[in-house]
């Protein structure tokens, strides 16, 4: 059946239980199960029943995996955990017979799946479990799930893991999730802020819709693609970085409010808070302008926290914040004066401003263009300081070539980006609608570029540029990270801790 050189000796161990539970007839992997009532609510039932003394007893079949064993001559108490929480087995040679028991005993190990069937008591010692009066397994588990030991400190439970090293974690998710339940949690509060925040988007007039991953010119965002080629088209497309033009295209067709949570690819660098694939709520709103988007933002982010948390406030490494109350904004400009001591509007352009920063200190690369200069000096001065809600706005035009101008200002754009716990959460517009403008930024932007090794410049979309033509109507549009929204509310530093299968370099044996 196998070759034992591709098993441990421990999964060879269990590859032989597997091999005698078939010779006495039990299949360890069974095409079909049954279970009539979750764990918990198992024991909810018997705790509504058992105060009444002509309730009948409550019966029901239950299903998850083995957490403990513990053999006691003729009975064994094991304790099983399925989705919804755990329950002990009170099984009995009395109950199930010698052999079924001893059958348990021999060939079942921890980390099984089980199936089993009694009815609900509690114990002498007050905990709710299931007289069990028949069992089969549902999965044999060959490898052993890393041992997990929970120890009562002072009145708190402290978990040693078998599995701890996040690397490994990482790569194994599978037995990470099996062993960690706090984890399991962490993915729990991310499908509810994705909940939340289609409950307040639809509830504002919005309409979620679907745009391209797959697109022949890659657009909305500075930043380098993943690069594909379609065989039957003979052509190269791009994994988006931005669902932006798109849902932009849309508000040309007449869709006043729109947004789309889902996958964006940038080919780009791996930390702590990035990650080449992630996840995006984009949205636009006809005849709104980046003053109304920060308002909304607010509103959004203060809902998202009362559904998911059950309060605004929130606490992220050790700083506490409040979604209920108004966010800091600070101009740009008069944080980089106050805070890097560097006035933008003094160094028009990127070879006065790369001296100047290297007289900061600061490491330039000699090809960036003043935009992306400016992009370090936001990186290196503002955002490790905005720990609070804050809204930093008003950035330069070379940075932002798809936010209209200020009034007044032809080289300051109304753009904003928001920051809380030190980074970067999210970005919005009051949008360029003019296309003769934006076709002149896509050319400016593109010679500004041309010489960057990153090649992470805006590329000519002349499709878009026709659809501007027909009409757009004004409007403000935002980004936000779903993955950097889920890192504060779960109150985790590291972005692979909230992505259930994050990217790592090739493993080095």
């Amino acid at each position: 059946m196998t070759n034992e050189k591709q098993f441990s000796d421990l999964e060879q161990n269990r590859i032989d239980k597997l091999l005698r539970l078939r010779e006495q007839g039990m299949e360890p992997y069974p095409a079909r199960s049954e279970r009539t009532h979750t764990n918990l609510e198992a024991i909810a039932d018997f705790e509504k029943t058992e105060k009444d003394e002509n309730s009948e007893p409550v019966k029901a079949t239950l299903v998850g995996r083995i957490r403990s064993m513990r053999p006691m001559g003729k009975l064994v108490f094991t304790h099983i955990e399925d989705g919804s929480g755990t329950i002990q087995l009170f099984i009995r040679a009395n109950d199930v017979g010698v052999e079924q028991l001893d059958l348990l005993k021999k060939e079942f190990d921890l980390g099984d799946f089980i199936q089993a069937s009694g009815d609900l008591f509690r114990t002498r010692t007050g905990e709710v479990s299931l007289r069990t009066d028949s069992f089969l397994m549902l999965s044999k588990a060959i490898t052993p799930l890393p041992a997990a030991k929970d120890e009562e400190v002072d009145g708190e439970i402290i978990r040693h893991a078998g599995l701890t090293d996040p690397e490994t974690r990482y790569r194994q998710r599978y037995a990470d999730l099996a062993v960690n339940p706090e984890i399991r949690k962490i993915f729990q509060i991310r499908a509810n802020v994705n909940r939340a925040i289609r409950e307040f988007m639809d509830g504002n007039g919005f309409l979620e819709v679907e745009t391209p991953i797959l697109q022949p010119i890659y657009g909305g965002a500075a930043a380098r693609p993943f690069i594909n080629h379609h065989n039957q088209l003979k052509q190269d497309l791009y994994l988006r970085i931005s669902f932006e033009l798109y849902l932009k295209r849309l508000m040309v067709g007449g869709f006043e409010r729109v947004y789309e949570i889902g996958r964006d690819f940038r080919n780009e660098g791996v930390d702590r808070t990035h990650n080449p694939e992630f996840t995006q709520i984009e949205f636009y709103m006809a005849y709104a302008d980046y003053n109304q988007v920060m308002d909304f933002t607010e509103k959004l982010l203060a809902f998202t926290a009362e559904k998911v948390l059950g309060t605004t406030e929130l606490t992220y490494q050790g700083k506490n914040f409040d979604f209920g109350k108004p966010w800091r904004r600070i101009e740009l400009k008069e944080g980089l004066v106050e805070l890097a001591g560097i006035n933008i509007d003094d160094f028009p352009e990127a070879e006065s401003l790369a001296k100047a920063m290297k007289e900061k200190g600061l490491k330039v690369d000699p090809k960036s263009p003043r935009g992306k200069l400016i992009d370090d000096l936001i990186g290196e001065f503002l955002e490790p300081t905005f720990i609070e809600p804050t809204f930093l706005y008003n950035y330069p035009r070379d940075i932002s070539p798809l936010a209209k101008n200020l009034p007044g200002d032809p080289q300051i754009v109304e753009r904003f980006e928001g920051f809380m716990g030190g980074f970067e959460l999210l970005n919005a517009f009051t949008e360029l609608n003019d296309p003769i403008d934006q076709e002149a930024r896509f050319l400016e932007m593109g010679r500004a570029f041309a010489s960057d090794s990153d090649d992470d410049f805006h590329p000519m979309d002349e499709d878009y540029l026709n659809a501007m033509k027909y009409g757009m109507p004004p409007n403000g549009g935002f980004g936000m990270g779903i993955d950097r929204l889920v890192m504060l509310f779960a109150d985790q530093a590291n972005i692979r801790e909230v992505i259930l299968f994050p990217h790592l370099r090739t493993r080095e044996e």
